[in-house]
């Protein structure tokens, strides 16, 4: 047992050659030993995954080989696909050999006309998908490639939901392995998808019927999976005021205040954020204008706080109503000034064409300006 145990500790080894620049020399045969030991590590898994204490000694192991704890025991069960999607993704492959490894994933050895090669054409399908979506196009929202990630993001979320615990410590692995913008980019890609229904997750995996989802009680469990997705990802996100910070700055407002239109904790956190920002702008009256106060502090512009307020005024009822009433409730206390110039809220508020905005108080103080 501790050979096979060794042997486990070398499959993120294995999958980070697959997707160096090593695999530049590799020619047929040393593309066949990498995928034999693909296969034999889901052979593993097919042995093992009935056998609760040996399951978990390779688990363990196998974190144990990794600086991030990205890979559990589910892993071995796709290593095939694991190490074909990133010989795939990878443009040094030689020419011969990437011909050889589509053959191989197309027709893997023994398989016979009664097996099951529904994982590898799956593979096969989301690569090709990646590949159109990634096309160039007008399309308004996150661009296609992020959306053909974000969808593997959920899947791959829900196999480990359903097959391992520590789903947390998987994302958090998974999304360090990218840089921070385009992780933050598939997150806010992924929440949005799961806004738009089941119908689209069904589009691009082709197979939502298998778990009976097309039953009432089949749709309700999978509102409550997608729920437990989301709750995720906002772990994730919410976690680290620092993170949450930075992905704010990083998408855009418009996608921000649909996510926050749907998301109750989104929306709340947000909105303490752009208050946090808001309170390091103070009026220049030489300038006529809110400026930072402190620059290592200040994240937003006054203009930049204005358009973000006024995306989210733009959104559903629900969300215009919360911002109103959270920027009501910042001039209150503030103050309650009606005139400009003496609160950011104030101003943002008379920005954002408001009605609660006292416009008698203002046209008075337009009329006493003009007199004098």
């Amino acid at each position: 047992m501790e050979a096979v145990l060794g042997q486990v500790e070398q499959l993120p080894a294995l999958l980070a050659v697959s997707r160096s620049a090593l695999v530049r020399d590799w020619d047929s045969l040393t593309l066949d030993r990498a995928l034999e030991w693909a296969r034999y590590f889901q052979h593993l898994y097919d042995r093992f995954r009935a056998r609760p204490q040996l399951r978990e000694a390779l688990g363990r192991r196998l974190r144990r080989s990794q600086p991030c704890p990205l890979l559990g025991f589910p892993a071995l069960g796709r290593c095939p696909q694991l190490l074909g999607l990133a010989l795939l993704e990878n443009r040094a492959l030689p020419p011969a050999a990437c011909r050889r490894l589509v053959r191989s994933l197309l027709q893997p050895p023994g398989a016979g006309p009664a097996s099951d090669p529904r994982g590898l054409e799956l593979l096969a399908r989301r690569k090709a998908a990646a590949r159109l979506l990634a096309l160039p196009r007008h399309a308004p929202g996150p661009e296609p490639q992020l959306q053909a990630e974000a969808r593997l993001l959920l899947s791959w979320l829900r196999q480990e939901a359903r097959e391992a615990a520590g789903q947390l410590r998987w994302l958090c692995g998974a999304l360090e392995l990218l840089p921070q913008p385009r992780a933050f980019g598939v997150v806010a890609a992924a929440l949005a998808l799961l806004k738009q229904g089941r119908g689209a997750e069904q589009a691009g995996d082709g197979d939502g019927d298998r778990d009976g989802s097309s039953s009432p009680d089949g749709y309700q469990e999978s509102a409550a999976g997608e729920e437990c997705t989301a709750e995720l990802l906002f772990s994730w996100l919410l976690g680290n005021q620092e993170r949450f910070s930075a992905f704010c700055l990083c998408i855009p407002s418009s996608h921000l205040a649909f996510l926050a239109g749907h998301y109750s904790q989104l929306c709340r956190s947000y909105l303490d954020l752009l208050t946090g920002w808001g309170r390091h702008l103070h009026y220049d009256p030489l300038q006529g204008q809110w400026v930072k106060s402190c620059l290592d502090k200040a994240e937003l512009s006054w203009e930049e706080l204005r358009e973000r307020f006024m995306c989210l005024c733009q959104g559903s009822t629900p969300l215009k109503e919360q911002t109103q009433a959270a920027l009501e409730l910042l001039r209150t206390q503030d103050g309650d000034f009606r005139v400009r110039g003496l609160s950011v809220w104030t101003d943002l508020l008379m920005e954002v064409g408001y009605s609660c905005v006292d416009t008698k108080a203002t046209g008075k103080l337009t009329k006493s300006s003009t007199s004098g």
